[in-house]
Order: structure tokens, then C-alpha cells, then sequence
């Protein structure tokens, strides 16, 4: 992973993420190290949408977490496994623990319902993007996810 894309942090900001009923949720403290997007067709399919945004947040920043989660997990594209912790009341998934980025909680940014989160600095898995779909140029893109 290429650390100079890694976003500042504020830490006096707090951020809290939950899940379509409100069950599940996070609040964490700061902005996210990373923010991406990833085409790999395991986001396609977790989201249900073309793509899936993602945010990454140093584990110190978790302030609190409430609600249980209910963990789902399968070999994909992405990593050799990859598991998600999603609400077990409306399903929603909220938060993972990503291999690629140690020390980190990943979470779905639209949990956040935040229309002024960080843009994300990058593209992952173009190889399965639909082909109508497009980023911005400034954003670095990779046909994987080796960024």
C-alpha cells in the first residue's frame, strides 16, 4: 500500500457510522486514513450497487461501538477471505477488519450519511468496473487492488 495517500487526521472530529436501523453502529474519532473505491465484484455484490466505497480508520480511533453484529465470511476477489460484520436485524453491513491495511476497521462510507466525508483518493479493481461507469482522472486507479 502506498502510505502517501493516507489522509491526515482530525482528531477532534468524531464520525458515526450505522447501519439502515440504527441497531448497529460506530462512532469514531477523526477522519479516515484511506478512502476508496473498489469495483472487485465482492463490493458489487455486498453492496448491491457497481461499487463499494470504503473507509479505513486507524483501530484507535473507534471510540464506541453498539449493537452486535452478525459476521459473514468467504473467499473473493479482494483478499484470500474477507469478512463483514453486518447488522442482524436489516442487514446492512457496517465494518470489516481489512488484511491489506493492518491496525485498521474498514467502513462502508454510505453508513456514514455524510454528504461532506472525504472523497476518496483512489480506484481499485477497474478489471471488473462496468464499463459505463467513470471516476475522476485525479484519482490514481488500479486494474487489482496494488495500489
Amino acid at each position: 500500500m502506498n502510505t502517501s495517500v493516507l489522509l491526515a487526521e482530525n482528531s477532534s472530529l468524531e464520525r458515526k457510522a450505522s447501519c439502515g436501523c440504527g441497531y448497529l453502529s460506530l462512532t469514531l474519532t477523526g477522519d479516515p486514513s484511506l478512502v476508496a473505491v473498489c469495483n472487485c465484484t465482492d463490493c458489487q455484490r455486498r453492496t448491491g450497487s457497481v461499487f463499494g466505497v470504503s473507509s479505513f480508520f486507524h483501530i484507535e480511533q473507534i471510540k464506541e461501538k453498539s449493537g452486535k453484529s452478525s459476521l459473514y465470511s468467504k473467499n473473493g476477489d479482494a483478499e484470500p477471505e474477507s469478512s463483514s460484520h453486518f447488522c442482524p436485524r436489516c442487514g446492512t453491513t457496517v465494518f470489516w477488519y481489512p488484511e491489506f491495511l493492518e491496525d485498521h476497521i474498514g467502513v462502508a462510507v454510505g453508513c456514514f450519511a455524510d454528504p461532506e466525508f472525504p472523497e476518496p483518493q483512489l480506484v481499485g479493481w477497474c478489471s471488473s468496473k462496468h464499463d459505463w461507469v467513470t471516476f475522476p482522472e485525479a484519482w490514481p486507479s488500479s486494474q487489482t487492488q496494488d495500489y
